[in-house]
């Protein structure tokens, strides 16, 4: 008797959907601005805001920051410590959606088999032989790796 249409496995597109929809507004700010900060942009934006400071400093009679730039370094030290964070932050975020991908991906694998050894079992074909020739054919194959690799 098939199962209710409620009960079946559920498809990856629902997991991955409901997983970027309980993302809270603080997740997709950090996410976006770790996605900045490895840009070129950003790097441009400091170069420019690095040279402009200290011709300012150096230069100008207008100095508010002599040389060796204490509040430059301040202000660089405190930036370098919320992005390191925020990039902490996304990268757990990356390896919570890892692993449901990895979970959506033995899902997947664990539902295929299921559904070959069903059709197989249906055209008369013995499973188990199948399985041991896959076991004797993946030995075979590490060895090969084994011997090319020098080991």
């Amino acid at each position: 008797m098939p199962e209710p249409a409620d009960q079946r496995i559920s498809t990856p597109h629902e997991k991955l959907v409901l997983s970027h929809a309980r993302r809270r507004l603080q997740d997709r700010a950090a996410d976006r601005i770790t996605a900045f900060s490895g840009s070129m942009p950003f790097v441009y934006i400091h170069v420019a805001w690095f040279v402009a400071w200290i011709v300012l400093n150096t230069v100008t009679p207008a100095r508010f920051d002599p040389y060796p730039f204490g509040l430059l370094t301040l202000i660089v030290s405190l930036e370098a410590i919320f992005l390191s964070t925020f990039v902490m932050l996304s990268q757990n975020r990356e390896a919570k959606r890892s692993e449901i991908r990895s979970e959506i991906d033995f899902e997947t694998n664990v539902l295929s088999e299921v559904w070959l050894e069903a059709v197989a079992t249906r055209l008369g074909i013995d499973v188990d032989e199948v399985h041991a020739t896959a076991r004797r054919r993946i030995a075979e194959v590490k060895q090969e790796q084994e011997q090319a690799d020098g080991g």
